[in-house]
């Protein structure tokens, strides 16, 4: 079904009106009455040649989702560490011509032969190591049929001409970045895969080093049989046995069987979206924890702190504190809703929202998840998420935009290969544990089928009219919300342009840890922070991969002020 925007007709006219600020500066507005539409081309993501197949898409004429397809299958091969074929991926679509916004699902899904002791072995819990590298973490990929899902609703060019890129790319070699270089060295895990390191090791002996050019001609040989035989041919065949073959193998063999494969259906979802001051803001629904990101927006529309600016210890310790509410409600409340209730409107109640904002100043220990309305108490959370992960948007000349979190889960997903592209390893992020030690289920327990909690929370921002403001989103595991989150209350309360919010520091408040990027902070806001309880300590998550852009009105006129994170390698260009 495609997407309503999900808020009351008040609420859309109560978005026109002066937003209420306290002594901090008035928000930036980029989208007023008099502005033309929002239009292309603009694509940022975190490769250049992904950017370039993009553009090149849309040179031709193509949409924005015809773009996605060719930017991801490059991505696929020039950024492997972070997403691929093998993967899954949100994608939230504006349809410029009706002002809908669609989710569209990719997430991977769990084999018929998954149990909730997927990752008990002789009683006891695999370690996250052991669980990535083993067959068991392959979930069945989405990403590859969502994309033939929305292009064949959203795209005008052949589906058989967006592989171009990425075949020449493969056949004739690409030139190794210095991250993918970085990926490639490590010592340990999954850069270690004897399939891994039979892709990454030269005639010589030696590893691919930064400047070296790497051929993939097993990947050049797949997007030929996807651009022949569609996404279907992804799904059924030799590209769907060479998965579940290469699942089966030791160490610790996994389910996932070509049935499970042929099974696999993408979702169009509604999207979620909630007003936030003078804008509309919409995300994916579960099983993506995009709800967590307006949920945290709507604290903040109840703290008048984070509106004193990117330079307040006040501020950012408001943005700590609420970070952490949010994280305990997403991590107990958010699994796939086709086997458990998530209470979405409950926990974006205005009263509940209210409470727990409330809370933020007084918070010192732990964090308990809330109640809100409609909620089932469930287990505390066991899930162990990693990262490895990307994002890109892109902008046709019509004004149609896609924003993508796509993702094989950790680096190199499961470190296993075939067909030229790597495995996720998306079923850990179930839940390792299915119930509590008083029997209580976890929401996001493995089942057969099931579709594991996701942080990849795409965003599309609106204004009252319905019309395209931005378009962002960002790797970066359970951090992603944080992230997220950052970019959207640097744009659009502290009035920031859209490079200088993706370079703020990062802060990840989640339970009692307090990662961030300890050196983008100057000393006079380490000390006040560390003065207020919040000791910042080096991010351990996957860092911030930022990227998108926002509609709005400079020296020579309208246009996409893009931005894309200088903690990645990618670019934000609009020709």
């Amino acid at each position: 079904m495609t997407a309503v925007v999900m808020v009351a007709a008040g609420a859309l006219a109560a978005c026109q009106g002066v937003a209420r600020t306290a002594s901090g500066p008035a928000p930036v507005v980029p989208v007023v009455a008099e502005a033309p539409m929002a239009r292309g081309p603009f694509v940022a993501a975190a490769n250049p040649l992904a950017v370039e197949a993009g553009m090149a898409v849309l040179r031709r004429g193509g949409t924005a989702v015809d773009a996605a397809v060719a930017i991801q299958a490059v991505l696929g091969l020039v950024e492997p560490q972070s997403s691929g074929l093998g993967g899954g991926a949100f994608m939230m679509l504006y349809d410029a011509d009706t002002r809908e916004v669609t989710a569209y699902d990719g997430r991977e899904t769990a084999p018929a032969s998954a149990t909730p002791d997927l990752f008990v072995e002789d009683g006891r819990t695999l370690s996250v190591p052991d669980a990535i590298l083993s067959g068991r973490s392959t979930g069945a990929p989405g990403a590859v049929a969502m994309l033939g899902m929305a292009q064949k609703a959203h795209g005008v060019l052949p589906w058989a001409s967006l592989f171009g890129d990425a075949e020449r790319l493969a056949d004739e070699g690409f030139t190794v970045s210095p991250r993918l270089a970085g990926m490639i060295a490590g010592t340990r895990g999954q850069a270690r895969s004897r399939w891994a390191s039979a892709y990454f090791t030269k005639p010589d002996g030696t590893r691919y080093v930064a400047g070296d050019t790497l051929r993939n001609p097993d990947y050049a040989r797949t997007v030929r049989t996807l651009a022949e035989g569609g996404a279907e041919a992804f799904y059924r065949g030799p590209i769907a046995a060479g998965i579940a073959a290469t699942v089966a193998e030791a160490p610790r063999p996994g389910g996932l069987t070509e049935a499970d494969i042929a099974a696999y259906v993408p979702l169009e979802r509604g999207a979620l979206c909630r007003p936030f001051r003078v804008y509309v803001v919409c995300v994916p629904p579960p099983p993506s924890s995009g709800l967590a990101v307006l949920q945290l927006l709507a604290m903040a529309e109840e703290t008048p702190a984070i509106d004193q600016g990117p330079d307040s210890v006040e501020a950012w310790t408001a943005f700590a504190q609420l970070q952490r509410l949010m994280y305990a409600d997403r991590d107990r409340y958010v699994g796939d809703p086709a086997f458990v209730g998530v209470p979405v409107q409950g926990l974006l109640d205005e009263t509940y929202v209210a409470e727990r904002a409330a809370l933020a100043p007084g918070l010192t220990g732990p964090v308990e998840a809330g109640n809100p309305p409609g909620g089932v108490f469930r287990a505390g959370d066991a899930t162990r998420e990693v990262a490895g992960t990307s994002h890109f948007v892109v902008v046709d000349d019509q004004g149609n935009a896609v924003s993508m979190t796509t993702t094989v889960e950790s680096i190199f997903g499961s470190g296993r290969m075939t067909g030229g592209f790597f495995l996720n390893n998306q079923l850990t992020d179930f839940s390792f544990s299915a119930t509590d030690d008083q029997g209580r289920p976890a929401a996001n327990a493995v089942a057969a089928g099931k579709r594991p909690r996701s942080s990849m929370s795409p965003v599309i921002v609106l204004d009252a009219r319905g019309r395209l403001v931005g378009a962002i989103g960002s790797p970066g595991g359970p951090s992603i919300l944080a992230y997220n989150a950052k970019a959207l209350i640097g744009t659009l309360i502290w009035g920031m342009d859209t490079q200088a919010a993706f370079d703020l520091p990062n802060l990840v408040a989640r339970g009692t840890g307090i990662g961030a990027d300890t050196d983008r902070f100057s000393p006079a806001l380490r000390d006040g922070l560390n003065a207020n309880g919040i000791t910042l300590r080096p991010n351990a998550s996957e860092n911030s991969g930022l990227h998108g852009g926002f509609w709005k009105q400079g020296p020579a006129g309208w246009g996409w002020d893009g931005g894309a994170d200088d903690r990645r390698e990618g670019v934000a260009r609009t020709q």
